[in-house]
């Protein structure tokens, strides 16, 4: 997880990323297992819990923040010059569901940069290979303070 913490402000019990699987200048790949003591779980759907999409789609764009952290650290931005920040969602399309102890495969990939923005799209599937959910959306680097890095 040192791996994930060392690139990203996001920490426990709001990261949703566990290990960097692959990466490369245009694409990152990510893996997740839910756990079934976490506190959501409680209060999404009791009795038969199910990962609510809002945190399935947070654990894709914590993809990308780790992606867009390596390609700025190999521009040779230090660690918190900036931070990715969401700037829109589209085309989100669920199409199964996540389960206590399911493990998944997180992609993201780069489609277009401009303007300060970052057009990626993002997939998740289940470890037999089962889609789970894609999504396009843009993000946008910002240094802490709020000016554009």
């Amino acid at each position: 997880m040192s791996q994930v913490t060392d690139l990203i402000p996001h920490r426990p019990p709001f990261l949703f990323v566990d290990e960097i699987v692959s990466s490369a200048p245009d694409h990152l790949i990510a893996k997740r297992t839910w756990r079934a003591e976490e506190d959501f779980y409680r209060g999404h759907y009791p009795g038969a819990p199910i990962t609510p999409g809002v945190l399935l789609c947070e654990a894709v764009f914590q993809t990308a923040a780790c992606h867009m952290a390596l390609k700025a650290k190999a521009a040779g931005a230090k660690p918190g010059e900036g931070v990715p920040l969401i700037a829109k969602i589209s085309d989100v399309r669920f199409r199964s569901p996540i389960y206590p102890g399911d493990t998944i495969t997180l992609e993201v990939k780069e489609k277009d940069a401009m303007g300060g923005f970052t057009m990626l799209s993002g997939s998740i599937k289940k470890a037999d290979g089962t889609r789970v959910l894609n999504v396009d959306f843009a993000v946008a680097w910002k240094t802490p303070g709020g000016t554009p890095a």
